[in-house]
């Protein structure tokens, strides 16, 4: 006789599902720096949960079979530099290959070191310099708003980038038309390219500041899937408002020697260090299915 599997036991397994995949993109990671011997380490490792939890939870309104589908959620990516997390999420959606992630940042590949959408299905903004996100994913809230569409919009952006004016004008505009189709998810791993971000430029109170500009602002463990599709459902049953979500994250997340090391924000390993994080990797890996 086999056991029926209550609701609670079903949403537990999903979650070790997505726990599973997490470690799994990690890997892939890691797989494509050392294939490209370049790109950014730290913030893609630290950010996976994230955007696991965004596409594969359900709450993201999307058709893989059409990605230009009309009623389609917008996702604006500003921190393209997390590339190698994106194209990895992507090839577990089924809009890229296996073998293309080996393409990354390759002469004539689709997989640029920042994400193209003049190259690739599924990108909506194309992405270089950041700070630019925000702005963007404002300007598409509005214009759903004064469509009356009911697509969401969500921004993914780190932490560096609130040092940028533009940021900051599009919170205020955010605010000030209540753009309540509007989520904004900040990856606060709190380094930057060339420091700690409390040293190159102090952010707090961060949450404060964006509730003064008449933003709800969630704060969750951003490596806790559980905690950030809760808070993702949460975004949307608040009116009148926009939203930020803060994901507390660890920079290099599952790679002892990258965590919380800013040297490694734009950094690939080498093959030595490649071999040891993937070792490392898989270890953690094995100890969650263990679990």
């Amino acid at each position: 006789m086999v056991k029926k599997k209550t609701k609670k036991q079903s949403s537990s397994l999903d979650i070790k599902k997505l726990e599973n995949l997490s470690f799994e993109i990690r890997q892939e990671i890691i797989e494509m720096l050392i294939e490209a011997g370049s790109g950014h380490c730290a913030g893609p490792l630290g950010a996976v949960e994230i955007y696991v939890a965004l596409y594969f939870s359900g709450i993201l309104k999307y058709d893989v079979k059409n990605p230009f589908w009309p009623e389609r959620d917008r996702v604006v990516i500003s921190n393209g530099h997390y590339a190698p997390l994106i194209y990895s999420i992507f090839s577990h959606l089924g809009l890229l290959t296996k073998e293309d992630l080996k393409t990354f940042r390759k002469m004539g590949s689709a997989l640029q070191g920042h994400p193209s959408r003049l190259s690739l299905a599924g990108i909506e903004t194309s992405s270089g310099p950041v700070g630019e996100g925000l702005s963007q994913a404002v300007g598409m809230a509005l214009g759903f708003k004064m469509d009356k569409k009911n697509n969401q919009v969500y921004c993914l952006m780190g932490d560096g980038e609130q040092d940028c004016g533009n940021t900051w004008e599009a919170a205020m505009l955010a605010g000030k038309y209540q753009l309540d189709n509007l989520t904004a998810i900040l990856d606060r791993n709190s380094i930057q390219i060339d420091g700690f971000t409390e040293k190159v430029m102090p952010l707090e109170p961060l949450k404060e500041k964006y509730e003064s500009f008449n933003w709800k602002v969630l704060e969750v463990d951003g490596h806790n899937i559980e905690e950030i599709i809760k808070a993702l459902k949460s975004a949307r049953s608040f009116f009148v408002k926009p939203v930020l979500i803060i994901c507390h994250t660890v920079p290099g997340k599952g790679v002892d020697f990258m965590e919380w090391n800013y040297r490694w924000h734009g950094q690939a390993p080498n093959s030595k260090e490649a071999e040891e994080a993937l070792r490392q990797l898989r270890s953690l890996k094995g100890k969650i299915e263990e679990e």
